[in-house]
């Protein structure tokens, strides 16, 4: 229990005080495994959002992002993340759900809740924003018709 308490706090320090995504594994839906620390996006901006296919508005905020998300990336060059914390019995319905709705981000499973223990996700959605150097200079949590102007907005003044 010590370990795992240091662990988290360790991951929370490093987090809060150098605002960077924590040394942490996650699995894609494909079974891959990614490591959030050493993800890049060649020195473009990064979207982390903590969703679950049980919250309606995470589903709602995902799913006006990608009908603008082409767009985005297109001018910004933008990736998202899109982390599930959805438990082992629910993270069986994350594929079937991005893939009706043609998500094209990448989408990560935290079943074990590591990654949102290590950010202090307390609930969701929960969205944050990394410069090209990864470095976290926003973040926004809850979701209203709307927030997504404020999020794209941060995004434009990342790349002017």
């Amino acid at each position: 229990m010590k370990k795992v308490f240091f662990s988290i706090s360790f991951y929370f320090i490093v987090f809060v005080i150098v605002g960077q995504l924590p040394n942490i594994n996650l699995k894609d839906v494909n079974g891959n495994t990614v490591n959030l620390s050493k993800f890049s996006n060649d020195g473009k901006p990064i979207i982390v959002n903590f969703w679950a296919t049980w919250c309606k508005p995470c589903k709602l905020e995902l799913n006006t992002i990608a009908d603008e998300y082409d767009d985005w990336v297109e001018e910004t060059g933008v990736k998202l993340i899109a982390v599930s914390i959805d438990d082992s019995r629910s993270s069986t319905r994350v594929e079937p759900y991005i893939n009706a709705h043609e998500w094209e981000y990448l989408v990560l499973l935290d079943p074990n809740g590591d990654l949102k223990r290590a950010m202090n996700v307390n609930n969701v959605p929960h969205t944050f924003l990394l410069n090209g150097a990864g470095k976290i200079i926003w973040n926004h949590n809850n979701y209203s018709p709307g927030d997504e102007n404020e999020l794209y907005e941060e995004l434009v003044k990342l790349t002017e």
